[in-house]
């Protein structure tokens, strides 16, 4: 039991290095005076934190601009994604029906087509429509990407809801939909929790459709990888953009860290 154990700790310690310490590294240099990370060899540890290289970041020309609009279509991905999920992962959970298994292949189905392929087809339908360069056409692209797995994590957190507390409720003079929202919503809430954050760290992300269906309206990832495909962006410039990408996600998943570990069996005061 005690090789198991350590066995186990020391994975999870693999594991967490492994995620973490690029993550430390770029929050290092982000912070780290712009001098001092063209010097050779260059400390690990910075001599001393600024918010120089973080202000170059934010000041230089669109940024702030993107990142208001990754965060907007974040929002508008995640309700999109759960307005449509929700219910369709509630009747695949909750209902038997002749083509069930059809529906269900079918919603995973669309992950096997890779953006490539359909990144010339999107963007001439999406100017004809009048949705090309807008931030509502890139969280359709986003939603549409991310409603199979969304749907997949609601429909297996219904399932592990007994059906008979609808039922408690029904009988007890609640109507159908006042025994979910009351009964069932509130018990789904963590798993419902986990999908948004898979949405939003998705959507956040996404560099492809950002790029491919916009100009003028970059999202942060469609303005990085732009500057440095160009290569004008400097190493600072890069570092900045690496913090900003990872710090939000962080960010969110601490504030809903008690729904995440409640998902695993975990009780947070």
């Amino acid at each position: 039991m005690t090789l198991r154990r350590l066995g186990l700790y020391s994975a999870s310690l693999v594991i967490a290095a492994w995620v973490l310490l690029p993550i430390l590294l770029i929050t290092l240099a982000a912070f780290t005076p712009r001098e001092a990370l063209y010097t050779w060899p260059r400390q690990i540890w910075p001599d001393r934190f600024t918010l120089e290289t973080i202000l170059f970041f934010a000041r230089s020309d669109g940024v702030l601009r993107s990142v208001w609009n990754s965060v907007l279509v974040a929002v508008l991905t995640i309700a999109l994604s759960l307005l449509i999920s929700a219910p369709t992962g509630y009747t695949l959970a909750r209902y038997r029906f002749r083509g069930r298994d059809a529906v269900q292949l079918s919603i995973l189905a669309v992950k096997m087509f890779p953006a490539t392929v359909l990144s010339i087809p999107l963007a001439v339908a999406f100017i004809g429509w009048g949705l090309y360069d807008t931030l509502l056409g890139v969280a359709i692209v986003h939603t549409a990407l991310s409603i199979p797995f969304v749907t997949a994590i609601v429909a297996s957190v219904f399932v592990g809801i007994p059906f008979e507390l609808e039922e408690a409720a029904m009988t007890l003079g609640a109507s159908r939909l006042r025994a979910f929202l009351r009964v069932t919503l509130p018990m789904a809430l963590p798993g419902l929790a986990a999908a948004a954050i898979y949405t939003f760290v998705l959507s956040w992300n996404e560099v492809f459709a950002a790029t491919i269906l916009t100009l003028n309206n970059r999202t942060l990832p469609a303005l990085i990888i732009n500057a440095v495909a160009s290569a004008t962006a400097p190493l600072h410039y890069r570092f900045a953009g690496g913090f900003f990408m990872v710090m939000p996600a962080l960010v969110i998943l601490f504030l809903i860290r008690r729904y995440l570990l409640t998902l695993w069996g975990v009780t947070v005061r």
